[in-house]
């Protein structure tokens, strides 16, 4: 009977999207997640996409699957659920078993927290992570988060896996106060592809394909009032998605506001509206005049806008401008360099030589760490942590020789 009772669980497919320990990083889409399966690169590279967010401000976050001599390398770790695992051993039986798992960011909670389950589903895997990994409020051990020291080894510290097939670079690292930023991108040689993590992201006006699951998210952003129902359409689903963009980029935008706790409540728990995919009716945002060309400013309609994201240009980078500007003259060196794929958004992205010295270009002559419009929330809240002590006023001081 328990045989027959999880055969038909997979046949309605809520067990092989099920992710018990979501409490860990208590995140929509919680413990369910779909994952969408995308060859980025013919017979090279793959991706994986689920959704993460807070509040159903939701973007795509991405497992890339990478093909090295003998086997896969897997970067940015996702939730191993049994549909994800199903399509990654399909890989295997193509391309050779998982040789290599690499955590490429000391600071990216979400995708280090999925490192453990994922070295648990790959016990043969060879672990790779960023140096200076740290954890807060306790800065706990490797050992004890379920990190294997056996088998980690520390990217630069101990080399870098596949050598021949990869070349590596070093964005940072930078002294946050609580712990450091360090990113480490990989360049495949055989695609010509550029892999980050958080470094670039690239923006496009349509909804990513991942919503298609359950465009929840695109239409509850949709919406001017708690009371309005969700109601899916391609128009709905567009204007929830820039203002995605916008929550995701500047946290508060300048076209935001929040009404007052009455006015929420005044609207909310209306007939149709009392479930947890409505949110109960709450609505806690008022959108003004204006709103959707701040977002259009961020996405491109031809190609996805390459760009570096607001957050980490003014949280991260506000006093390491020239840190920035260093890691891109190392990608100059990649004169092969074709693809752009990063962990969020969309990719593949075209990303040539030219694409790097015109970025350089822009971030050279254009304002750096802006205190006005949609940045104002941003500069706030880096000012406040400055003038508190939290973040040091020179986040290269402690790396300088």
């Amino acid at each position: 009977m328990i045989k027959q009772y999880e055969l038909l669980q997979r046949r309605d497919g809520s067990s092989p999207k099920n992710w018990a320990w979501w409490p860990l990083l208590p995140l929509y889409p919680y413990g369910r997640r779909n994952t969408l399966f995308n060859e980025l690169i013919p017979n090279q590279i793959w991706g994986f996409e689920q959704l993460q967010g807070l509040y159903y401000v939701a973007v795509p976050v991405r497992l890339t699957v990478v093909k090295v001599p003998g086997g896969l390398m897997l970067v940015n770790p996702l939730p191993p659920t049994e549909e994800l695992l199903r399509s990654l051993n399909k890989l295997e039986k193509e391309h050779g078993p998982v040789q290599t798992i690499v955590l490429p960011t000391a600071s990216g909670l979400e995708h280090k927290i999925f490192l453990p389950a994922m070295a648990r589903a790959f016990p043969e895997a060879e672990l790779w992570i960023c140096p200076g990994q740290w954890s807060f409020p306790l800065n706990i051990p490797l050992d004890l988060v379920g990190i294997p020291r056996r088998r980690t080894k520390v990217l630069l510290e101990d080399g870098v896996p596949h050598e021949d097939t990869c070349s590596w670079f070093s964005l940072g690292p930078l002294d946050l106060g609580l712990g450091r930023f360090q990113e480490i991108s990989c360049f495949h040689k055989q695609s010509n592809s550029l892999l980050v993590t958080d470094a670039l992201i690239a923006i496009n006006n349509e909804p990513p394909a991942i919503f298609n699951f359950d465009p929840s998210p695109l239409l509850f952003h949709s919406r001017e009032k708690g009371d309005e129902p969700l109601i899916d359409s391609l128009e709905a689903r567009r204007k929830g998605w820039l203002r995605l963009v916008l929550f995701a980029s500047f946290l508060r935008p300048e076209k935001l506001s929040i009404p007052s706790i009455m006015n929420i409540l005044k609207v909310a728990f209306k007939p149709g509206l009392r479930n947890p995919k409505s949110h109960f009716g709450v609505f806690p945002f008022e959108w003004k005049e204006g709103w959707d060309k701040s977002a259009k400013d961020l996405i491109g309609y031809q190609d996805p806008k390459i760009q570096i994201p607001p957050v980490l240009e003014r949280l991260v980078f506000p006093r390491a401008k020239d840190a920035y500007l260093k890691w891109l003259d190392q990608l100059s060196t990649l004169r092969r360099i074709r693809w752009l794929i990063p962990a969020h958004y969309s990719a593949p992205i075209p990303f040539t030589f030219r694409s790097i010295k015109l970025l350089r270009e822009n971030i050279s002559k254009n304002p750096w760490a802006i205190d006005k419009g949609n940045w104002r929330f941003l500069d706030t809240l880096d000012r406040t942590l400055l003038e508190n002590g939290v973040v040091p006023s020179d986040p290269l001081a402690p790396f300088k020789d």
